[in-house]
């Protein structure tokens, strides 16, 4: 297939689903490259947690772009995120690779995939703070309800659970007097894509999840939340993350590891879900139980 724009070749999927371990696969056998499309991998320091380092992949001989961009404390924006992909994606191309965009995080994912064109509106400190104020005060859940009822259409891909998109969506409606999902149109196609979905059978996927975390608090976590929490306030975005805030509260004595392992999990399958249910909304996804499926899509999509 071919329609004279660059290749890219995007594989998708649930949080623990073996998404990355697959992609690394596929790109030493097609000469590609990763860019990582999760936005919890973008903060530095934060590698057990985002489960960036948990030694279960076969990354020799294999780069993986826009992981650790920022530091947890830093604004990034979808628009940043989506400026640095399109030109990594390119400089892939000019290196004569195949990139791959890997990732379980779907608003990163569409804004390269369908060149979103996303509202031009400027950070607005005081408005931000009177939004994580209320959040506070009410809990993330009202203020979800919140955006909600000014932007029905924002159900489809913010996420419940996710601060800063939420706090992003209601600024920009707020500010123009417009839902935020409106705002988000599709831009002329960059490249020639082909999406590949991996969602593994449930009773498998719930083990991986209790064995992914149990990795992580074996790797390290309880000293990665600890050494964050010196420097970090666990009211910012990227402290909000799965598996920090449960920790945060064992290092608070608020509940016991085994409590705060047992809502990691839960946490962790409730948000597998949701990500499920937002990509199976896109029906340009082929998905796949298998590398050899993968492997043969990808030849026959590459022609």
């Amino acid at each position: 297939m071919s329609s004279g724009k660059p290749f890219l070749i995007v594989i998708l999927g649930p949080t623990a689903s073996g998404k990355s371990a697959l992609a690394i696969k596929l790109a030493g056998r097609f000469n590609g490259e990763i860019i990582s499309a999760d936005s919890r991998q973008i903060y530095k320091e934060m590698d057990i947690g985002t489960a960036k380092s948990l030694g279960s992949d076969p990354r020799e001989g294999q780069t993986l772009n826009l992981i650790d961009i920022v530091r947890p404390d830093q604004e990034f924006t979808l628009a940043q995120y989506k400026k640095l992909a399109i030109k990594t994606i390119n400089d892939i191309h000019k290196r004569g690779k195949l990139p791959f965009l890997v990732g379980g995080t779907g608003l990163y994912i569409w804004a390269v995939v369908d060149n979103l064109k996303i509202p031009k509106v400027k950070p607005q400190p005081e408005l931000r703070e009177k939004i994580e104020k209320e959040i506070k005060q009410k809990g993330l859940k009202k203020v979800y309800q919140k955006l909600l009822k000014l932007d029905p259409g924002a159900k489809h891909f913010i996420e419940p659970d996710n601060p800063r998109r939420i706090i992003r969506a209601l600024e920009v409606c707020l500010i123009t007097k417009k839902p935020f999902s409106k705002q988000r149109k599709k831009g002329r196609a960059l490249f020639n894509v082909l999406q590949i979905g991996l969602k593994p059978a449930k009773n498998i996927f719930d083990k991986k999840i209790d064995r992914r975390v149990d990795k992580m608090i074996h790797a390290g976590l309880i000293d990665e939340v600890k050494n964050l929490a010196k420097k970090y306030s666990f009211n910012l975005p990227s402290m909000s993350g799965i598996g920090y805030q449960e920790i945060g509260r064992y290092l608070r004595n608020e509940i016991d590891l085994e409590k705060a392992k047992e809502l990691i999990r839960l946490h962790t399958r409730q948000y597998a879900k949701r990500q499920i249910s937002w990509f199976k909304r896109d029906k340009r996804i082929h998905w796949i139980k298998n590398y050899q499926e993968a492997e043969k899509i990808i030849k026959e999509f590459l022609g």
